[in-house]
């Protein structure tokens, strides 16, 4: 089953049966994905939005061929109304899901696998995201990293869904030096190079060099101790500049202390054109970078670009 891709439908009331189904549509010739999934649900919403493509409902992974079809591992989802599953289904069967891809890829049946956006609701207060939950799965608790990748730059979230009242109480020099040795090994190994990584502060103006401030005490002793393990880092700049054009230029990864720090200027920049990468497992699993769209579900206005670019990135690193 080598360079075999599998997407998780994700969220079944949502826009990823659009997506999916247009992805394959611009996509044709790519014959290497199948869908993890329930086949009735994805057939039936497909069929509402107009779009006419085969679906082919499969049982075994063994049963995938690489035709110009898609393929469909059936997964069991009991519903009334196609875009209005209820809630308790959703859970069970978006964890069915992840529990089948994360098989297949430890057991190198899959070369990596793609998720469809989900309602972070189903993870309740024991996972802040998918990418907690499969770090947990992968026994790779708090080396996990969250990025946000596009050809042009990257970002990292220090902490990522955490209220901004706690973020500060995140902050330690072993979370910053563990996360940031993950970055470097596996972005060496995905892109074949060592990144250049600039980390930013947490307050404005990194707290006017302040020595109580956080960036005097923890972010930049911390970047002293990276260095010195080799590792091509700068920083802490202020966040209010650091996504200038004169300054993107000199790095290929930005680290920011919270989410939104580095998401939104990055989605400001790029929209759609980026993917979701967790760093840190034991194989590639990505995402688009966008939401389940819940609001416009069934109306086909979904823009699948994310996870077109998700699907070339994976099949570009397997080549």
């Amino acid at each position: 089953m080598n360079n075999l891709i599998a997407i998780i439908a994700g969220e079944p009331n949502s826009i990823n049966s659009e997506i999916i189904a247009k992805a394959w549509m611009k996509k044709k010739k790519l014959k290497n994905f199948f869908i993890i999934g329930n086949h009735s649900l994805i057939k039936k919403q497909i069929f509402k939005l107009g779009i006419q493509i085969p679906l082919i409902k499969i049982n075994r992974i063994e049963d995938f061929k690489k035709e110009e079809k898609i393929f469909i591992l059936d997964v069991p989802l009991k519903f009334k109304s196609i875009f209005n599953v209820n809630s308790s289904e959703v859970k069970k069967y978006v964890f069915k899901c992840f529990e089948i891809a994360h098989y297949f890829a430890i057991n190198k049946k899959i070369s990596g696998f793609i998720n469809a956006p989900i309602d972070k609701k189903i993870l309740g207060n024991k996972y802040l995201g998918i990418t907690e939950y499969l770090s947990e799965k992968n026994k790779s608790k708090d080396k996990e990293v969250m990025m946000i990748h596009n050809e042009k730059l990257s970002v990292v979230p220090l902490t990522t869904h955490v209220d901004i009242k706690n973020i500060t109480s995140k902050i330690s020099s072993n979370l910053i030096k563990t996360k940031t040795i993950t970055l470097n090994k596996t972005y060496l190994k995905i892109f074949k190079k060592k990144p250049r990584i600039a980390i930013l502060g947490l307050n404005p103006h990194n707290g006017e060099n302040r020595i109580d401030s956080v960036e005097s005490k923890i972010i930049r002793p911390t970047v002293i101790k990276l260095k010195k393990l080799k590792i091509n880092i700068n920083g802490p700049f202020p966040a209010d500049t650091a996504f200038s054009e004169q300054k993107i230029i000199f790095y290929d990864v930005i680290i920011g202390m919270y989410h939104d720090q580095v998401l939104a200027p990055f989605k400001a920049l790029y929209g759609y054109d980026a993917i979701n990468i967790t760093l840190g497992l034991k194989y590639i699993r990505l995402s688009p970078d966008h939401g389940t769209g819940k609001d416009i579900a069934g109306l086909n206005k979904a823009n699948p670009q994310s996870l077109i670019s998700a699907i070339n990135f994976l099949n570009k690193i397997d080549d």
